[in-house]
């Protein structure tokens, strides 16, 4: 090597590169890496990036994008809680008719079950007929004890337009409706729903009473 070659620049000095051998060997640690950690990769890809269906933790069906409720359909804002809301004819909701009864009791009992958050979800039975709420099922499903609320569809026809057309996108319109603090619609659950359901209702709900209190009133 002559001086010229030694006062070259390190970073302009050309290194000897691996023999053939070296080469090789290099390539097959780097494979071997890349198969050991395909498994991690893969699972890594599948939760965070492509979210697959199989793979989803919540229960409910999300909303996308959340739909608004007008205060003007039910008379009320329903902002500040959580709401559960489910649509129901009178003549249907009667002492007999288990279907109905069963999804007034499945909200109820998950609202017991959310115990010292209970407070924070509200429970709406929107009665869709002009006929009288039965009484029992009226006691039994009161604010005091069960924390429902009763109200009447809208019945003018721009209103009730609006509210038709909020209520069955998605064709949910039979289902229990998920209303966040802020007033949107961002969820529907089955309403005929197994003690497994059950269970899951109250997880999803448990989630998110814990991880978001936005738009909720202290009241």
């Amino acid at each position: 090597m002559n001086d010229k070659e030694l006062l070259i620049p390190a970073t302009q000095a050309e290194l000897p590169g691996p023999n053939p051998q070296t080469r090789r060997g290099r390539i097959q640690m780097i494979l071997l890496l890349l198969f050991c950690a395909a498994p991690v990769i893969a699972s890594y890809l599948a939760y965070y990036v492509f979210k697959l269906e199989g793979g989803k933790t919540n229960f409910g069906t999300f909303v996308i994008p959340p739909q608004a409720v007008s205060s003007d359909w039910l008379g009320i804002p329903l902002t500040g809680k959580w709401t559960l809301l489910v649509v129901r004819p009178a003549a249907e909701c009667r002492v007999g008719n288990d279907a109905c009864v069963k999804t007034l009791y499945l909200m109820r009992q998950v609202r017991i079950a959310l115990s010292k958050e209970s407070s924070r979800l509200r429970l709406i039975w929107v009665v869709s007929d002009d006929k009288p709420v039965d009484p029992e099922i009226r006691r039994a499903y009161d604010q005091a004890s069960a924390g429902m609320q009763i109200f009447n569809a809208p019945t003018s026809p721009a209103l009730k337009a609006q509210w038709d057309q909020w209520l069955n996108r998605e064709n949910a319109g039979q289902q229990i409706q998920l209303i966040d603090p802020r007033g949107d619609k961002m969820m529907w659950f089955p309403a005929e729903a197994s003690p497994a359901d059950f269970a899951a209702i109250r997880k999803d709900l448990d989630k998110l009473l814990r991880l978001n209190h936005s738009g909720e009133s202290l009241r």
